[in-house]
Order: C-alpha cells, then sequence, then structure tokens
C-alpha cells in the first residue's frame, strides 16, 4: 500500500506539485464513488435507487471471497480492464478510461491513472469488516 502512495507522491513532486496536492484514496473515493457506493461505502449513496441493479457493499469485499482482498482483481475492476461477466452490464464507470481524459496533456496520464485505481483499491482495503 505504502509503496504505490509514495510512487504518487514522488511522481507529483517531480512534476512540480506539492505534498499537499497529491491525491488520497479517500478524497477519489468522494469524489468519484460515493454517489453510488455511499460515503462509507455501503453501497446506499444518493444515486443507487436510480440504478437497474444496486451498488455492492464495498466494506465486504473480502467478507464475500472468503477472507481474501483480491487487490488485482480489484484495481482491474475500477481501471475497467476486467468486466465480470456474472455481474452482466456494467453500470460503473470505467474508471482508467476517465482518468485518462481528465489527465489529457499532462505527462504519464496512463500511469498515474492507474496509480489513482490503486489509491482506491488502498482506500476500500481500509474500508473492509473486521
Amino acid at each position: 500500500m505504502n509503496r504505490w502512495k509514495g510512487m504518487v507522491l514522488a511522481w507529483l513532486l517531480a512534476s512540480g506539485c506539492s505534498e499537499r496536492s497529491a491525491p488520497s484514496g479517500a478524497a477519489m473515493y468522494q469524489r468519484y464513488c460515493a454517489s453510488c457506493h455511499g460515503s462509507a461505502g455501503k453501497g446506499d449513496g444518493p444515486v443507487a435507487s436510480s440504478l437497474q441493479r444496486p451498488p455492492a457493499d464495498l466494506t465486504k469485499i473480502a467478507k464475500r471471497a472468503g477472507g481474501r482482498f483480491d487487490e488485482a482483481a480489484l484495481l482491474a475492476i475500477i481501471d475497467g480492464r476486467r468486466q465480470v461477466a456474472t455481474h452482466g452490464p456494467r453500470e460503473m464507470p470505467v474508471w482508467g478510461a476517465v482518468f485518462d481524459e481528465e489527465l489529457e496533456g499532462q505527462p504519464y496520464k496512463t500511469y498515474t491513472g492507474l496509480l489513482q485505481s490503486q489509491l482506491l483499491v488502498d482506500y476500500l482495503r481500509s474500508l473492509q469488516e473486521k
């Protein structure tokens, strides 16, 4: 977890950003995820009732997987590279593409977008029920 945050921070500092402008997983979650998944990750965001399928309770990712938090699979889902066939059509945005679009014109936009996805994964790990 810390290696990704360190890499993001190092990249931001090298590109002229201050440490204060480094994104946090919590801030990114509130910006990109909370409208559907709720501020606490329970799947009860203000947009949830308008969706065809209720958003997942993100506090139970590890519990649903027998106690295992599959970081790589979650990263692929957030980034959009992995479509989960059993979940049917994808309503969740492909965040990797969204991040790339928002980072247009900046160096290493795809890499930075993946790091942003990783920050979200790290934050979701912290939300897991014990």
